[in-house]
């Protein structure tokens, strides 16, 4: 019995030492592939960032070209390719006439910054004047040895990798609507099981139609926002009330830091424009106010319960995909985060992740047989997968 016993603890040890190295060649591996994924994010930026904005513009457009392609105008119908040849042009149109606009905007304030490096620097030094006469002078100094120059020619670099940028969009968002018919057929071979495939694709579409209705109410607040900033530095008659709407439009799709930005870019200009610091301050309160009110009140109204993401969890995606594509990761890290909620919420393993990138640890549940009444409609996919539900 004793040497029974002994074999018995021996077997146990050794199995707890196999699973020990098991576990631990796991998490090595892990760390590889998270590293290796990480260099290839890296180097491959400029390809990704526009193969995520192509597939971002194919989901919005993809629903409205399949509603477009089921009417019928007396004995002419609209075709599915036609649909999809129409949008792809509006979509190239929209792209490189925006493009067209921001270096535009940017040329503007490229060339007219150098006459204000000098009114510029003394006004943020003056800032610090009620700290004493030592502390300006000090600040004064600080802020001249930075190079501005160099920043400029920075800034009229990645001016001019816009435009290539824009032409590789419109070219995967034009290969995206010849591959979108097949995509179906595609899916369901590829998993070899048809309710797994309406499966997977329901929940694509949950992730496009919240992604979507980020993307719609984010854009029509930001482009409020931006005209009102726009039209406040009219009335003020600072210069550059152009490019500061287009900058707010723009900032106010980064979460929680960008209004923040914009508001503090804004009243900055302002200070160095106008004769009196109290027009400056009234600027930076109702720039403060806008915002406040559309971002903070009217921005939760029409959001709804789309998102439901942690705001800790916004701040840590902003700042890796920050680290990873700079700026334009940071437009990204919304829909990215909402991506990676939903596809975890469905992977049981994976579940504890959902949980922490939702805002009331409550992460989307599998899809209910009947939808929740204050949730968006579902889909058209969503609804084959109830249905493919319901029949097993």
């Amino acid at each position: 019995m004793s040497d029974n016993h002994r074999m018995t603890e021996t077997s146990n040890i050794s199995r707890l030492t196999f699973n020990e190295k098991f576990r631990l060649q796991t998490w090595l591996m892990g760390i590889i592939a998270f590293a290796v994924v990480l260099f290839l994010l890296v180097q491959a930026k400029f390809i990704l960032i526009a193969l995520a904005i192509a597939i971002i513009l194919f989901s919005l457009t993809s629903d409205a070209i399949n509603s477009i392609s089921r009417l019928q105008i007396g004995q002419f119908r609209i075709t599915n390719w036609l649909a999809s040849i129409v949008a792809v042009m509006l979509i190239a149109s929209g792209l490189l006439t925006l493009a067209g606009l921001v270096i535009s905007q940017i040329n503007t304030v490229l060339t007219t910054t150098l006459a204000y490096t000098d009114d510029a620097q003394r006004a943020i030094a003056q800032m610090f004047a009620w700290m004493g006469e030592d502390v300006e002078e000090s600040v004064l100094q600080t802020v001249r040895s930075i190079q501005i120059s160099g920043y400029l020619r920075s800034a009229a670099g990645q001016a001019g990798t816009i435009l290539s940028q824009v032409v590789l969009i419109i070219l995967f968002v034009g290969f995206l609507f010849l591959e979108r018919v097949w995509f179906g057929t595609k899916l369901e071979n590829l998993m070899g099981d048809k309710a797994q495939a309406q499966r997977v694709s329901a929940i694509i579409g949950s992730i496009i139609r919240r992604v979507n209705h980020y993307l719609l109410v984010k854009g029509l607040i930001s482009s409020v926002t931006g005209f009102a900033i726009f039209l406040l530095l009219s009335v003020f008659d600072v210069e550059f009330a152009a490019a500061m709407g287009l900058l707010t439009f723009v900032l106010n799709f980064i979460p929680s830091v960008g209004s923040i930005i914009a508001t503090l870019v804004v009243t900055l200009v302002a200070y160095i424009q106008v004769p009196e610091p109290q027009t400056a301050v009234l600027i930076f309160v109702i720039a403060g106010m806008i915002q406040f009110l559309l971002g903070n009140v009217v921005d939760p109204m029409l959001m709804g319960k789309t998102l439901r993401l942690s705001a800790f969890g916004i701040i840590i995606s902003l700042a890796f995909w920050g680290a990873v594509w700079g700026i334009p990761g940071m437009f990204l890290a919304v829909p990215f985060m909402v991506a990676v909620m939903i596809v975890c919420s469905h992977i049981p393993a994976a579940r504890p992740v959902a949980v922490l990138l939702s805002r009331e640890g409550l992460p989307e549940e599998e899809f209910p047989l009947t939808p929740p009444q204050d949730t968006l409609p579902e889909t058209e996919s969503e609804r084959a997968y109830r249905h493919a539900i319901s029949a097993e």
